[in-house]
This record gives structure tokens, sequence and C-alpha cells, in this order.
């Protein structure tokens, strides 16, 4: 009899269609990982966030045909880890579920046909490959607060210098540098979203982790490349980790240079990736002199990532608990919300 393998993928989620919209915003702003007041506060907050960015909301979903792409491109994602782990995994029936964080399928959802599948071991997975407590950890809160199944359960921190991850950035980077016909004087931005400052000083290690991928990244790519990181979509009157995207646009614009623009923290399109990299920002670009402006697209299934992936289920097997998989860098011991900083256990 095979043993029986759940991964859950852990992602974002998003509104499948225009009436999804609202709820979706107070999903994701009620989770006290995004608004850190009590629920007594929190909730009118987010009530009024999200009957405030609706409208706005709205129209950039409608760009991509009213709703958010997010969960076909997991699904797709899905089936290829599905079929890599059938390869890497002999004897095991591996099986991923798709658990959202703030749209269908939501966490509890999934939870339950996990339970049903009645797996042996369970690897949760989040498609997020840099650990911040703002979205793996709250995917994984979340699932610790609803599944009550079988299977021995090991969870997936982070992997920000995985090597089928680096290599497959490094390999769109330059296939869409020749695409565009090798141009010379651009500058590479590694856009990443955001987060308010606060939270990396409070011991968060996301930028940290997401300038260790950018530099593994750059290192497979010419040695006299110009790039630098930068950070998307901020909200809000709180200062924000930087410097921004808009900002490395503008100075681009500035030292005469086009810009080439690759989602390192985003593996699959979404909201971020085809409505601000390839509209609000395309727009700016323009209207500061930046040519030319190319778009590198997300990772999705290539096929270094997903076999990335499945090497880091397969390695998550041999373990428990938080690891950080296919490398031995943790964070520092400054960085107190990373499960896999310096001294702890892998």
């Amino acid at each position: 009899m095979s043993r029986k393998l759940a991964v859950v993928l852990f992602n974002l989620g998003g509104p499948d269609g225009p009436r999804a919209v609202r709820p979706f915003l107070f999903n994701l702003f009620r989770d006290p990982a995004i608004i850190g007041l009590p629920a007594i506060a929190r909730y009118p907050i987010a009530a009024l966030i999200a009957t405030t960015r609706e409208k706005t909301a709205k129209a950039n979903y409608a760009i991509m045909g009213g709703g958010s792409p997010l969960l076909p491109e997991t699904e797709k994602q899905a089936r290829a880890l599905e079929a890599e782990l059938a390869k890497a995994l002999p004897g095991v029936e591996a099986k991923c579920f798709i658990a959202m964080r703030y749209w269908n399928p939501l966490t509890g959802e999934t939870a339950k046909q996990v339970k049903a599948f009645g797996p042996d071991e369970i690897v949760l997975l989040p498609l997020y490959p840099q650990f911040s407590a703002t979205t793996t950890g709250s995917s994984l809160k979340a699932w610790g607060e609803t599944y009550s199944g079988p299977g021995r359960q090991t969870s997936v921190c982070c992997y920000p210098d995985e090597p089928g991850l680096i290599e497959a950035h490094a390999r769109l980077i330059r296939e869409t540098w020749e695409k565009a016909g090798s141009p010379a004087n651009v500058r590479l931005l590694f856009s990443a979203h955001g987060l308010p400052e606060k939270v990396t000083l409070s011991g968060d290690p996301y930028q940290k982790q997401i300038e260790a991928t950018a530099a593994a990244v750059a290192a497979r790519l010419p040695a006299d490349l110009d790039w630098t990181v930068c950070y998307q979509s901020r909200v809000g009157p709180m200062k924000w980790i930087g410097p921004s995207t808009d900002e490395e646009i503008r100075r681009a614009g500035s030292d005469g240079k086009g810009v080439i623009v690759t989602p390192i923290a985003f593996v699959s399109e979404h909201v971020e990736t085809l409505v601000e990299l390839d509209h609000e920002y395309a727009e700016l670009a323009k209207a500061v002199g930046v040519a030319p402006y190319i778009r590198v697209p997300a990772l999705g299934v290539a096929p270094e990532f997903i076999a990335g992936l499945a090497k880091t289920v397969a390695g998550a097997l041999q373990t428990s608990g938080k690891i950080l998989p296919a490398s031995d860098w943790r964070c520092g011991p400054e960085w107190s919300n990373c499960p896999c900083k310096e001294g702890a256990s892998a």
C-alpha cells in the first residue's frame, strides 16, 4: 500500500469576480498579522478599508477580466508539482492542495479536504519563497487553527536561495532581455511587495531574504550587471521599507537608463504584476523617460522552479518541524520572527 502525502500550497488568494472584491479585502485587513489591533478595533477598520478601496480594486481587477488569475495559476503549479513528485517519490501517492489565506479555497475548507484524503504525511509549502509573519506566518497559524486530521506534519518556512528558484529567475531574465533585443543601457530592478518598516524592525526576516534571493540571481547573470532591489504596493501613511519601485524607476530616468523589472517575491501572475507592474509602473516609466521598460514574467510553472519545489518536499520528508530547504543558510539571531534563525533546530 502506497504512502499518502498531502502537500498544502499556501498563497494569498484573490477575488474571483467583482462581487468578491469587498469580502476579499475585508478578510485581508481583518487578519491580525496585517493590522495588529484587537478584534473589536480591527474588524471595523477592516470594513472601512474594504469599503473605501473597493472601487479602485474593482477597476484594477477589471483590467484582468474582473477577477484575479491567482487561483488558476496556482492550480497549474499544483498539477505540475504533482507530476514532478510522482517521478521524485515513487511509491508515494502525492496530492497537492491549495489553501488561500483571504479567498477561496480558504484554509478551513482545504483542511477538510486534506483530512478526507487521510494522509500519512503532510508538507506545508508556502508559495512565498521569503518568510514574513504577514504571509507564511499567518498561513501557518491559520492551518494550525483549522486542521484536525491525520498525518505527520512538516512546515517549510522559506526557500529564498533554493537553486531551482534562483535558476528559474535567472533564465527568465536572460530570455526576456534577449527577446527585447539585448539592450545595453538598462538597470535590472528586483521588485518585491513591500512591508511597513515596523514589521522588519520587529525581527521579520523578509527584507533580508529578498536581498539574498536577488543577490543569488544576480550572481548567475553577467558580472557587470547594474541591478538593485526595490519594493512596490505601498499603502497607508506608515513608513515602508525601501527604496520603492517607483523611486527606482524615476532614478533610472534621471540616469538615462531603461529598466528590466522582475517580480522577485511573486511566483504567479496576479494584480501586483499584471496591473501594477504592467500598467501603472509602465506609465510612470514612459512619463519619466525610461526606455525601454521591460517586464520579466513571474515563475509560474518554470521547470526549474517546480523541480526545486519537489526537492524541497522530498527534503522535508526527511525531517520534522520548520526547515530551510536546500541550503545551510539561516537568518541571523537578530531576526527573532524567523523560525529558522541561527540556533534554531532544522
